[in-house]
């Protein structure tokens, strides 16, 4: 006799965050490389973008392959593949002779944290209840948090163990080794989950997704949402023509405009170049990254609010209030470039901004992203909802140290704001409130529109 088992709930979707986990840290651990770097290439502006921005071109093949390959091999086939090119991504851009080597490591690396931040959400909101769904997949977001935490935290330490010229030598490769024990961490765990339920039943096996449907529903409610995921199955094609048919199109694009503008915002413009946003505001190289582990520790308080919030004042809601404080603290940011009001009140500001996003478009998107398509073709729907996700990480990632160079700190700052504003707008007039529903009655509630 089964009845819902909490903490097998919680101990898997922990499991598949953890991909999350490596999304952070190995996109944030360039915040400490990439000076270094520089120095040891001697870069430019252009060069310097392309080195910090080379994982990210590996991310977008790898969330555009993600979709298909889950779809036909499972999620959790597919996720070990992304913790093994994560571990051979961090070995070999530590011991890059030249930023050619090192640009194809960070390459290989990404097509792991590609598919993996595709993967990850997908399958929690696969295996998760409707009533506690938004807190689960927000979980994923947390985990990365957490990684851009911790390599922050690890990058301080290792730039204390030398001067300025063991660091351009030797201390950049370190910070890059340090990713082998996460992705380690993740093979090991991910042979202790089971596969969706939901692609399991789409192959067939029917038995084994019962199963499992009865350990996270409990006895009585599992036959129903089995009913329901079969129900829905057959209704629907697998095609990724079918999720452009009206009704359903308007699902892709709140997935693919979510997506978006979630990072054109300047999330990553502070994440990734953040020491040295600071040092150009006359912070001091050793203060620079300890206000970097400053943010960080704002980000992940500020994520477990959201992770509080999500399922009770909802998605929607979440969005609107962020969005809006991000909007304020961009504006603020821009003055303080216009100004020259460095120090703390840059700091505040930038605080302010990093706590709105990580209580509202952190999490948020990663949640509706993962609820909104259909089961047949969620792999592939979601596949190019990061696609464009990732698209919007590499604009940002490659265009920053140029926008910061030609354009200067405050219209950088203010474009951002722009893009945070029209981001608003259209939450406030198209996208849906999804909690407590189920994925299935989510994906019927389009087409009846």
């Amino acid at each position: 006799m089964f009845a819902m088992n909490k903490s097998f709930v919680l101990r898997v979707s922990t499991v598949a965050a953890i991909g999350g986990l490596l999304f952070g840290y190995d996109t944030a651990v360039i915040a400490g490389v990439v000076g270094y770097l520089q120095a040891r290439f001697h870069l430019s502006s252009v060069m310097v973008g392309w080195a910090a921005s080379s994982a990210i071109w590996g991310c977008v093949i790898g969330a555009m392959l993600a979709g298909y390959l889950s779809d036909r091999m499972g999620r959790k086939k597919v996720l070990v593949i992304t913790a093994i090119l994560f571990f051979i991504s961090s070995i070999a851009a530590a011991l890059a002779g030249d930023l050619t080597q090192f640009i194809l490591a960070r390459l290989i690396g990404g097509l792991g944290i590609g598919a993996a931040s595709m993967l990850s959400p997908l399958y929690i909101s696969e295996i998760a209840p409707a009533r506690n769904r938004g807190r689960l997949v927000s979980l994923y977001q947390l985990a990365i948090v957490l990684g851009i935490n911790l390599i922050y935290f690890v990058n301080l330490r290792i730039a204390a163990l030398g001067d300025e010229a063991w660091n351009v030598e030797w201390g950049w490769r370190y910070m890059l080794a340090s990713g082998m024990l996460p992705a380690v961490l993740f093979l090991v765990l991910l042979f202790f989950v089971p596969e969706s339920p939901r692609w399991l039943i789409a192959r067939g096996r029917k038995e084994e997704a019962l199963d499992i449907l009865k350990k996270v529903n409990g006895e009585e409610v599992a036959p129903v949402v089995y009913n329901e995921i079969v129900d829905a199955l057959r209704h629907e094609t697998g095609t990724l023509k079918e999720l452009f048919k009206p009704g359903l199109r308007m699902a892709m694009l709140v997935g693919a405009f979510l997506a978006l503008f979630s990072q054109i915002t300047g999330i990553n413009a502070i994440i990734y170049y953040a020491p040295e946003i600071f040092k150009s505001a006359g912070f001091g190289a050793e203060s620079a990254f300890m206000q970097t582990v400053i943010i960080g520790v704002v980000n992940t308080l500020f994520t477990f609010l959201a992770i509080w919030l999500i399922d009770k004042a909802g998605r929607r809601a979440l969005l609107l209030w962020g969005v809006t404080g991000m909007i304020v603290c961009l504006l603020a940011v821009g003055l303080c470039y216009h100004y020259h009001f460095g120090g703390a009140w840059l700091l505040i500001c930038i605080l302010g901004y990093i706590a709105s996003f990580a209580c509202s478009l952190g999490p948020v998107p990663w949640v509706i992203i993962s609820e909104i398509f259909p089961t047949k073709n969620r792999g592939v729907a979601m596949s190019f909802a990061t696609v464009v996700l990732w698209v919007g990480v590499l604009l940002i990632t490659q265009l920053t140290p140029v926008m910061l160079e030609k354009l200067g700190g405050a219209k950088t700052f203010l474009l951002f704001m722009v893009n945070a504003i029209v981001l608003l707008v259209f939450t406030w007039k198209r996208i849906p409130e999804t909690r407590q529903r189920t994925l299935e009655d989510i994906e019927k509630s389009w087409t009846r529109h």
